[in-house]
């Protein structure tokens, strides 16, 4: 049995070897599986790699953000009020259901790492994707060459370790654009079959498109941008469809299915709005919106940053971004002009239909322009006015395209050199390996843009969740704690407190009560300046004791108070 086994493994080894080694080096065509898997390996040892040294170096939880996405997936299970009403209403809900099985373990919510597994799972997937993209659009050593730039991008290795929705919406995107080539081929391919052969061609269409639909919800649930890239696909599949001469008789139940399910997306998030925050655009108008915490930090009377209600400057401030996440020192011009020309020359020359869907890449810039412009929705970087450091995360979501379409510039640059420069060509796709390999150690040697914003802004809130989670530890087991989750829920993670321990806004009824009666309802009161709490305690200090203050340079000051009343 063992040496039937040994052979047939053997055999299957062999049989893979050949068919990679059968790949045309110089043919653009669909990747095959041989070719994926060493892909797909390298991708995971790069993000273990990049896991330990932001682990072991503190960095997997210095986004603010980080922490309140694993505390809003921890509060589902763990809440006075467990359930999908602790999903909140702004952030979407598919990263906080991913993280929900890893953050139930305290350690693994404590140290991020529950952020980090789905982070990482998604980074493999998006990399074995991006090169199955750049197959259909490259010759073998290019489309790899594009691979190896995009998989070493220090940014992106960052993000694959955190909690973050980048890693997830930019797997999403990614295999959205190649099945929307697919499919689009798909099509194109049915009036070319001979007659007995469309049928069946246009049957296949079906499960394509209900794949493309589920890919679109989970989008539209991830971020916001994919409720823009959703229809986008929507309109040029239905187009497609409709203008192919007797193919939507034939998948009229399968395009239905897949309109549903395109919009079924916004309509439950509308809807969970409305049932829960009793506003269906609580996520564009309420207290925790963008409009909302713009106006809270925006000094009173102080202008509007640049890019507000301008195009102009949003789209300077987008590009430049996205160009200083994706290549050292100011080689993002390059890479940016890199990008245009293939995207003109997608448009232009010898593209067909299904490769130019690949433009979809292209949707963040009107995306971020559009929110930067009218959306509240500021992006800060050192390199342009204010100089300072503020959603820089957001031109991440311009790796794919820039990458992809560079080097589709670079491949035509690399035909031409074969005619009149043979020699020099033959080193070419060496050098954009290289490329890559230089552009990662100069990025992480100069500390990359995503991850020096979290190291900046983090100063100050870790050092008061810290001094506040040292407080908190020292209390009885137990108890109950008025605190609200918001800002600082990081020191109730810090502190491995769990959150059905605390009073605070995840159920309104007890929290409303608290809010009345800080003493009679908890055992200790943790009020930090300007919140819910503290006001609450100004209104009602009867019968609390205030243990310590807590003042730590940037942030409010917090105010431990014990209450002289309260009894189990």
């Amino acid at each position: 049995m063992r040496r039937r086994r040994t052979s047939s493994a053997r055999q299957s080894l062999i049989r893979a070897v050949s068919e990679s080694s059968n790949v045309d080096s110089n043919v653009i065509a669909p990747a095959t599986r041989q070719e994926t898997v060493p892909i797909a390996l390298m991708a995971v040892v790069l993000g273990f790699m990049a896991l330990l040294i932001c682990f072991t170096r503190g960095y997997v939880l210095l986004y603010g953000d980080a922490v309140a996405h694993l505390g809003i997936a921890r509060r589902i299970l763990d809440s006075r009020a467990p359930g999908l009403s602790q999903l909140g209403g702004v952030w979407l809900p598919l990263p906080h259901l991913l993280m929900l099985p890893f953050v139930q373990r305290m350690l693994w919510w404590q140290t991020g790492l529950a952020g980090s597994w789905p982070s990482l799972i998604c980074f493999i997937i998006g990399a074995a994707g991006f090169y199955r993209l750049a197959r259909r659009m490259l010759v073998p050593r290019w489309a790899f060459a594009a691979t190896v730039f995009y998989l070493l991008n220090p940014n992106l290795l960052y993000l694959a370790t955190t909690a973050m929705t980048e890693p997830l919406f930019l797997a999403l995107l990614i295999w959205l654009t190649l099945l929307t080539m697919e499919c689009v081929d798909a099509i194109d391919r049915i009036d070319d079959a001979p007659l007995k052969e469309r049928a069946a061609r246009a049957k296949a269409i079906g499960p394509k498109l209900l794949v493309i639909s589920l890919l679109i919800f989970a989008a539209v649930m991830t971020r916001y941008d994919g409720w823009i890239a959703g229809a986008v696909v929507w309109c040029v599949l239905t187009l497609k469809i409709v203008r192919t001469r007797k193919l939507f008789a034939k998948v009229t139940p399968a395009f239905l299915l897949f309109t549903v399910i395109t919009v079924a997306g916004p309509v439950l998030w509308l809807w969970y709005n409305q049932h829960f925050m009793h506003d269906p655009l609580d996520f564009m108008r309420g207290p925790y919106s963008a409009a909302a915490i713009d106006k809270k930090t925006s000094p009173p009377g102080a202008k509007h940053y640049r890019g507000w209600h301008n195009p102009g400057w949003a789209l300077l401030f987008y590009t430049r971004t996205s160009q200083v996440d994706a290549a050292m020192w100011e080689t993002g011009f390059l890479l940016l002009a890199g990008a245009v020309a293939g995207l003109w020359l997608t448009l232009r020359k010898g593209f067909t239909g299904a490769q130019r869907a690949a433009t979809l890449l292209w949707m963040p810039i009107p995306f971020y322009v559009y929110s930067v412009s009218y959306g509240s929705v500021p992006i800060f970087i050192p390199q342009l006015y204010p100089h300072s450091f503020y959603n820089s995360r957001y031109g991440m979501e311009m790796l794919p395209g820039l990458v992809l379409f560079a080097f589709i510039a670079i491949a035509a640059l690399d035909v031409y050199l074969k005619i009149t420069k043979p020699e020099v060509s033959k080193w070419l796709p060496r050098a954009g390996i290289a490329l890559a390999v230089v552009n990662c150690v100069v990025m992480t040697l100069t500390i990359p843009l995503v991850l020096k914003e979290g190291m900046v802004n983090a100063t100050t809130r870790q050092a008061f969740e810290t001094s506040v989670a040292r407080q908190i530890e020292s209390f009885p087991v137990g108890v109950p704690i008025l605190m609200t989750n918001g800002d600082h829920i990081g020191a109730l993670q810090q502190a491995g407190i769990p959150l059905k321990q605390t009073i605070n806004e995840g159920e309104w009824y007890s929290w409303k009560a608290a809010l009345d009666a800080p003493a009679e309802k908890a055992d200790y009161v943790v009020a930090i300046a300007g919140d819910p709490v503290d006001m609450a305690v100004h209104k009602h200090p009867e019968n609390l004791t205030e243990l310590t203050v807590l003042c730590t340079t940037g942030q409010p000051c917090a105010r431990i108070y014990k209450s002289d009343v309260w009894k189990p």
